[in-house]
């Protein structure tokens, strides 16, 4: 697959996001999880958001939407920190500040998810996204 100038440099762009706001964020979130302040964890929610909003930002400078490895990947890290979080509160072993600060994380990256999807593609067109009827189930003429 050859990609096209402007694409490497979206590439890029993306990786160096990705790679400053995204760990920084990540590092400071699990900072506040260490020392159990849920107000530091939150800052890292924060840049986590922003790292978000400079890759919506790049993606409408060059006129594209998430690719299909990067949607993947989302959503991939998404449920297995889910996972991680859900059999950690079962566990028993989450203070009251890490389980706040894993219940802002997760809250408002789905709410995070909705607003884009409700914005870029409308109500009935983020319903659309997921579901697809099969092709026995599709009214005929339409």
């Amino acid at each position: 697959m050859k990609q096209t100038g402007s694409s490497i440099e979206r590439s890029i762009l993306i990786f160096a996001i990705w790679a400053v706001l995204g760990f920084l964020g990540l590092g400071v979130f699990l900072e506040g999880m260490k020392t159990d302040i849920w107000f530091v964890s939150a800052c890292g929610v924060l840049v986590i958001v922003l790292a978000f909003i400079a890759h919506i930002i790049v993606n409408g400078v060059f006129d594209t939407g998430f690719s299909a490895g990067e949607t993947s990947l989302g959503l991939g890290a998404y449920g297995v920190l889910g996972f991680v979080f859900v059999v950690s509160a079962a566990g028993g072993s989450l203070t009251m500040a890490d389980y706040y600060s894993g219940l802002t994380l997760f809250g408002v990256l789905a709410a995070g998810f909705l607003a884009y999807l409700f914005t870029r593609h409308g109500l009935r067109g983020a319903f659309s996204r997921f579901h697809v009827k099969s092709m026995d189930k599709r009214e005929v003429g339409l």
